[in-house]
């Protein structure tokens, strides 16, 4: 069986004492009401991260990721933050490749392969992302499209490698638009992803790789989305920027 996932990518918002007081919400609300058999991360921006992995210890239920990592161990690059930086926080988790670092800031599957090694190099569990612009997919080369970024970024890793890796899809133009890909759209998309992992590492390999759904996820449509047999959680945007409606989605499993 599977794992469980729910992360929230709360992106570029709240102020310190802001962050800190949602991951408090997080965190006790998940104590008291999360199901034992999902894995609940919050992803926040670098500042936070030291304090609010100090607000998750002593508990088990809600980890803590970082929403970035260098693609270099250490050295002259003002302004980025290595692997190594996030692991001496506590951080267990690091998103590699969200569509926002592609199309914002260039990062290429080169880029992305190098921060994914550097991010196993430090026992972080990277959450890797993929997904296809909306003309993409009007076109019908999203498959291939999705299949040639796991191709690029991942397939260097050995079998034990992808073993520790995340994987979420995500509709580039269903993100911060407010639309969803159905749940039939997510399924097709991420048994096609499983199928092209198996055809580098096997098909156990495959199976047991958590594939995530990042696409304007909310209360609402959380439930019908992880009832698909491959979808196995979400990363969670604008949701998790409010702990009520982000525990609402990590319930919608039980």
């Amino acid at each position: 069986m599977r794992r469980k996932i729910v992360a929230g990518n709360w992106k570029m918002n709240k102020t310190l004492p802001e962050g800190k007081q949602l991951a408090s919400e997080v965190i006790n609300i998940v104590a008291d009401e999360g199901p034992a058999d999902v894995e609940v991360i919050i992803n926040p921006p670098f500042i936070h991260l030291a304090p609010v992995v100090q607000l998750a210890a002593g508990q088990d239920k809600v980890k803590i990721g970082a929403q970035n990592c260098s693609e270099y161990e250490a050295g002259a690059y003002t302004g980025e933050v290595s692997a190594a930086m996030l692991r001496s926080v506590g951080v267990d988790y690091v998103i590699i490749g969200h569509s926002e670092r592609r199309q914002y800031f260039g990062e290429t599957s080169e880029q992305l392969a190098k921060k994914i090694n550097r991010a196993l190099e430090q026992e972080l569990q990277p959450i890797f992302c993929c997904g296809e612009p909306l003309e993409v997919r009007e076109e019908g080369a999203h498959f291939d499209y999705v299949c040639t970024q796991l191709t690029e970024s991942l397939f260097h890793l050995t079998r034990e490698q992808l073993a520790r890796v995340i994987i979420a899809y995500e509709p580039i133009w269903a993100i911060g638009t407010g639309q969803t890909a159905s749940a039939q759209q997510a399924q097709e998309m991420h048994a096609r992803i499983r199928a092209h992992l198996a055809t580098q590492y096997g098909e156990e390999a495959a199976n047991k790789t958590p594939i995530l759904y990042g696409g304007s996820c909310k209360p609402s449509n959380a439930r019908e989305l992880f009832a698909n047999p491959d979808v196995d959680g979400g990363l969670i945007g604008g949701a998790s920027l409010n702990a009520r409606d982000f525990v609402e989605i990590v319930k919608s499993f039980s």
